[in-house]
């Protein structure tokens, strides 16, 4: 049976909003605008946002607030040599968290064959669409086109990005998530779910700020640039 958020990509284009913090207040904003689905985090530093996520154990009362408010949560696990365990992970999908999304490299073996959510993969460079096909032969469900270099956050959204985002939606019948690793505008939303066939754009604090009425405002722009 798909995940929520799959079911809800079959419908057309949807907008994510990757919170700045796992703050209750800020997944209230990001409700409040329009977001079809929220992205919460554990064990990881976030460089775009700058903030340092905790374990389960001291993020469980925020993200179980998160999760009472009804929508998709996905989160991302752990990066590196922290990361979410077995237990923990059955854990959230016990919580409602419906989907994870982690780096191709970071990801381990075994959830591969871990069904209790969406089985969301990232990847940060266009090199590694060469294993694309492997991933989803292997159950991967998701893919997060987080290709932009660090050093290229924040800068705006080029025709060489398109390309690469279009060499993706070529690679691989996965749906695809682009996140604002650029600072993508509003009205370039379409360009990313229009012509090039992307499922979800992924918004965070590079375009929406860390504060409440930031998110709020800035969700309720893209949530229209991108349903249309």
């Amino acid at each position: 049976m798909p995940g929520r958020l799959l079911s809800l990509l079959v419908g057309g284009p949807r907008l994510i909003v990757s919170l700045p913090a796992n703050s209750p207040a800020l997944a209230q904003a990001a409700a409040a605008g329009g977001a079809d689905a929220l992205k919460v985090h554990l064990y990881v530093h976030h460089d775009a946002s700058g903030t340092q996520f905790g374990s389960l154990a001291e993020e469980r009362e925020n993200l179980e607030q998160i999760l009472a408010l009804g929508l998709p949560v996905g989160i991302v696990p752990g990066a590196g040599d922290r990361m979410a365990s077995r237990e923990e992970m059955h854990e959230l999908a016990a919580m409602g968290v419906d989907f994870f999304d982690c780096y191709a490299h970071d990801t381990p073996a075994w959830v591969a064959r871990f069904s209790k959510m969406t089985r969301g993969v990232a990847i940060n460079s266009l090199a590694a669409r060469e294993s694309l096909t492997d991933l989803e032969a292997l159950g991967f469900e998701l893919l997060e086109a987080a290709i932009v270099p660090h050093e290229g956050y924040g800068r705006p959204l080029t025709a060489a990005d398109l390309a690469a985002y279009r060499t993706l939606r070529r690679t691989t019948r996965m749906p695809i998530i682009v996140p604002t690793q650029r600072a993508i505008q509003p009205e370039e939303a379409p360009i990313l779910t229009e012509d090039i066939g992307v499922e979800a754009v992924m918004i965070g604090a590079i375009v929406t700020g860390r504060e409440p009425e930031g998110i709020r405002e800035a969700t309720k722009r893209f949530a229209a640039a991108v349903r249309g």
